[in-house]
């Protein structure tokens, strides 16, 4: 599933070319997704400006004229296409059609349509159902190691399980939790609360630094994420743990045959990758 980089990725993408221009055109071809389009969809967006396209965790977030928002997520497999018109038929899994007043096109395409959009008014967006609860974003400012302690206090839980509680922070995964623990030198087992100051100062930065250059590399495209403009991410070529099981670590002197290198275990049915010589 899509984390913040992929979502950052696509809004930035979309931003390009939406901002400022009127959708034209909003063609549904199903009249669901994950849960069914709102009733009059395409006709309560067409002939709207695009004021900015944004993102909250992994929600992408519209706003239109007239004070109406439209909330994505993209799924499993879901993406956001830009194209300048169309030569050939819509495909099996192209959903929804977005055409701007200056012909660009946008697709809405999802083989597993779990993924889904909806329309609320701009003054409802924080509470929206999708929204509501959200912790802070981890690459704001707020964001800092005195917030996080904050939100770990008392939690006995793993601390790898805790950063992907979208209460806590907003927007990790998977794939950028391991790394940031990995980045951090913290064990993922650890127990939330057991985290010092001294360790949640390194790890805040970690994750600042780990989502960052994934955004700058596009996300990581492991099996279904690709850019608005058709390309794949890149960072799945930099992973330091994540999917390198019984692999060098960077950095790695160790030998692998004896130490077994990158570690992969299982926590709450999600694969963990971590060092076990390097987090502590």
């Amino acid at each position: 599933m899509p984390e913040l980089p992929e979502v950052e990725t696509v809004a930035r993408g979309l931003a390009a070319v939406w901002e400022g221009r009127v959708l034209a055109r909003v063609t549904c071809r199903r009249p669901d997704l994950r849960k069914p389009l709102p009733p009059g969809f395409a006709e309560r967006l067409s002939g709207r400006r695009v004021e900015s396209v944004g993102r909250r965790a992994k929600y992408l977030v519209v706003r239109l004229g007239g004070g109406l928002v439209m909330l994505g997520h993209l799924g499993m497999s879901g993406s956001m296409v830009i194209s300048r018109g169309r030569n050939e038929p819509p495909g099996p899994h192209d959903h929804v059609e977005f055409v701007t007043d200056d012909n660009v096109m946008v697709t809405y395409r999802d083989p597993r349509r779990f993924g889904l959009l909806d329309l609320c008014d701009a003054d409802g967006v924080a509470s929206h159902p999708l929204l509501a609860g959200l912790g802070p974003e981890p690459l704001d400012d707020a964001f800092t190691a005195t917030v996080l302690a904050d939100r770990l206090a008392g939690r006995a839980t793993a601390i790898k399980a805790a950063l992907l509680d979208q209460k806590i922070v907003a927007g990790l995964g998977n794939i950028y939790v391991s790394e940031s623990l990995f980045q951090a030198g913290i064990l993922p087992t650890r127990a939330a609360a057991s985290l010092t100051r001294r360790e949640l100062a390194a790890l805040v930065p970690a994750i600042k630094d780990v989502l960052a250059r994934a955004i700058a590399a596009g996300g990581s495209s492991l099996k279904d994420h690709v850019q608005p403009t058709g390309e794949l991410g890149y960072f799945q070529h930099s992973f330091a743990v994540y999917d390198r099981e019984g692999e060098k670590c960077p950095g790695c002197d160790c030998d692998v045959s004896r130490t077994g290198g990158v570690t992969r275990i299982v926590q709450a049915g999600r694969s963990t990758f971590f060092c076990a010589r390097k987090q502590r």
